[in-house]
């Protein structure tokens, strides 16, 4: 007799990965607000996916041949594309404009609008565990962002823009999972991305906001739009995997971590000390993670008997 194994189940993998995917997101938008001042926000998201959707095109031709160049309900893959472009131009745009703490915190109402949006939509009914790490993670996020929302301005409608654009992209993911491999949904995502942010763009630049005025960029720029075009890449190609582990609801709130690593970008980088009840709000985020991740319980599986 082979001895039963014990496998790790689904969700907790899925968290796992989720976990990576939101990470490696998190670095880019740190690499994102280093070229504040220098490029338009606009551009550097039209960029960024240009490179990311030529890079992915590639790498598909090479790993699935032209077979994997069709469009599986293509309908659902144009939103997945404008979801991603209109969350990619929010965020950018927010973190252009105000501190990058500040852009990712008001993002982190994304958990919620996932919830909300998965029920109405997938009938997803989210576990108690679920509502208590996002309670935790909102809590946390409420000490961040002492400031009033309506204090920071109009600048503050772009990361909540971001916030639903990508509540809806996870949505989305979910309904698409299944239909191709994970590399080749990526791939098809920025392609149909690029035109969402191309129109974004211009219609930035004829505005006539300073701001919003696409020039030639420097090098360095297009070297970091590269660099954040294969960190989100791969970001976003966990965060997909996850969702064909499990559901929206489960997921939502490993995109807490983005949080933390927001706060140490802006510690390291552009001499953002956090206060106490920025750390408060942390451990808070820390502690809704960990609650969700205990609550997963391991499958017991056999294997096989001799």
């Amino acid at each position: 007799m082979t001895a039963p194994a014990f496998h790790t189940s689904a969700p907790r993998k899925a968290l796992l990965i989720a976990l990576i995917g939101f990470f490696l997101l998190s670095v880019g938008d740190a690499v994102v607000k280093t070229m504040a001042g220098q490029w338009s926000g606009s551009g550097i998201a039209l960029l960024r996916y240009s490179i990311g959707a030529v890079g992915l095109a590639v790498y598909v031709r090479l790993a699935y041949g032209r077979s994997a160049f069709r469009l599986p309900k293509p309908w659902l893959q144009a939103g997945r594309g404008a979801a991603v472009a209109v969350a990619t131009f929010g965020f950018f745009m927010g973190v252009m404009v105000m501190p990058l703490a500040d852009a990712t915190a008001i993002v982190f109402t994304s958990p919620v609008w996932t919830v909300i949006l998965s029920f109405i939509f997938l009938r997803e009914r989210p576990a108690p565990a679920v509502l208590v790490s996002i309670l935790l993670a909102s809590a946390g996020v409420l000490l961040i962002l002492r400031p009033n929302v309506l204090e920071l301005g109009i600048e503050a409608f772009f990361p909540l823009l971001a916030a639903v654009a990508m509540s809806c992209l996870i949505i989305l993911n979910r309904q698409a999972a299944g239909l191709a491999p994970a590399m080749v949904m990526q791939m098809l995502v920025a392609v149909m991305a690029v035109p969402v942010l191309l129109a974004l763009a211009v219609a930035g630049h004829v505005s006539g906001e300073p701001r919003l005025a696409i020039t030639t960029p420097e090098w360095s720029v297009v070297l970091r739009c590269a660099v954040v075009a294969v960190t989100a890449t791969l970001g976003h190609w966990c965060i997909f995997r996850a969702t064909e582990l499990a559901s929206a609801a489960t997921i939502a709130p490993m995109t807490y971590v983005q949080l933390l690593v927001a706060t140490g970008a802006g510690l390291l980088l552009f001499g953002d000390v956090p206060t106490l009840p920025k750390a408060a709000g942390a451990l808070l985020i820390i502690a809704g993670g960990l609650w969700l991740w205990s609550r997963q319980r391991p499958e017991r599986t056999t294997d096989g008997e001799a």
